[in-house]
């Protein structure tokens, strides 16, 4: 089973790569280029496509849809070509209505993001759309954080959905503020990817890991043209589904299983924790950047060269280099969380300790920066 969660990166990247080619392509003919956004935004445009995310979202739903098209159709004659399925079966049969809700729900939100592309909708509207559908995926589909507050009763089956469109909303916009120089966000959200694709397959959550497997192939497709410089951007129609995917996906992630001692993720309650260390690095530009503008008066929606990304630049780095030291350090992050379960309680210390450490590092750069204005994706 897990050889052939493994080929699904490549038939996606055999997707993305030859679309987001063509798409290079037709968007400077066609005159989609990078856009100026919402009234208030201050950003360098650049003549760069920025429809790339059309190729990230039809590499990732394509393969998926294919695959629950047949598992709905043909059940049988899948279990007979992966044998491996036959003991999941019932979890398999019981994930395709939630699936297809999932897949619904991302071309929803990809939609919204190609339409904000050419014509912007505006802060407050996107938010009401993915605080909806962040609240179908938490309450239709049943993907929920911290179920064990259903035990409250009806207060705590509330709490536990706020929680859970916060989350997703959050991560949503966390890789949306990170698509602001070439490569970056494309390369954080294919680690982040990464990293939840080797838990879901040490868990056995095969479906999980399909999708997450097809999300890989399909942002390291895109990457191939988006790497400074930069020949097309995702844009909104594909920081905005990828993000939601990512948490979405995170949430659906079995990271503790106290009552089975042989889990391959273990059974500490810190295990938890893993999502936060897999996307500290989108989360915490989120927070830093949210805080500087709220600081000097603005709100946070309001897009300017703020970012940790800006901020490495102002110190001397160069585009490239700063892209590459910010993968760096997430995939430092990110690969800690995946053993974070089955760690013993002082080990598990040290690696939060870990994290608090270096993204402290990156607090001191954001605080002690000298003011300045760094190109957008330069």
């Amino acid at each position: 089973m897990i050889s052939a969660i493994l080929l699904l990166p490549v038939v996606a990247f055999l997707i993305a790569a030859p679309l987001t080619a063509v798409l290079s392509r037709l968007g400077r003919r066609l005159g989609t280029l990078d856009s100026p956004g919402a009234a208030g935004h201050d950003k360098v445009l650049r003549e760069v496509p920025n429809i790339g995310g059309i190729s990230i979202v039809a590499a990732t739903l394509l393969p998926v849809a294919g695959g629950l098209l047949l598992l709905t159709a043909a059940p049988d004659s899948i279990v007979e070509r992966l044998p491996a399925l036959e003991g999941y079966r019932h979890r398999v049969e019981a994930a395709i209505g939630p699936a297809w809700g999932l897949v619904a729900c991302t071309l929803a939100i990809h939609l919204l993001g190609v339409w904000d592309d050419r014509r912007s909708l505006g802060p407050l509207m996107k938010l009401l759309v993915q605080a909806a559908l962040a609240g179908v995926v938490a309450g239709l589909l049943d993907t929920r954080m911290l179920t064990m507050l259903d035990e409250w009763g009806v207060a705590g089956n509330l709490l536990s959905l706020a929680l859970t469109v916060v989350w997703i909303v959050a991560v949503t916009n966390a890789i949306n503020f990170l698509d602001n120089m070439d490569g970056l966000a494309g390369g954080i959200a294919a680690i982040a990817a990464a990293a939840l694709l080797a838990a879901t397959l040490l868990a056995e959550q095969w479906f999980v890991a399909a999708v997450l497997a097809c999300l890989l192939g399909g942002l390291l497709g895109f990457l191939v043209f988006n790497v400074p410089p930069a020949r097309i951007f995702m844009g909104d129609g594909g920081s905005l589904p990828v993000g939601f995917l990512l948490a979405t996906l995170a949430l659906r992630t079995t990271y503790v299983d106290a009552a089975d001692p042989e889990f391959a993720l273990g059974g500490a309650w810190y295990g938890v924790f893993m999502p936060l260390l897999v996307l500290a690095i989108p989360l915490y530009d989120l927070v830093a950047v949210s805080v500087i503008r709220l600081r000097e008066g603005h709100m946070p929606w309001v897009g300017d060269q703020r970012h940790l990304s800006h901020r490495l630049l102002l110190r001397g780095m160069t585009p490239w280099r700063a892209v590459l030291a910010i993968w760096a350090l997430a995939a430092v992050l990110a690969v800690s969380g995946i053993v974070l379960g089955s760690l013993r309680p002082w080990q598990a210390v040290l690696v939060g300790g870990q994290a608090l450490a270096a993204l402290g590092v990156l607090a001191m750069l954001e605080r002690f920066t000298e003011s300045g204005t760094a190109r957008d994706r330069p």
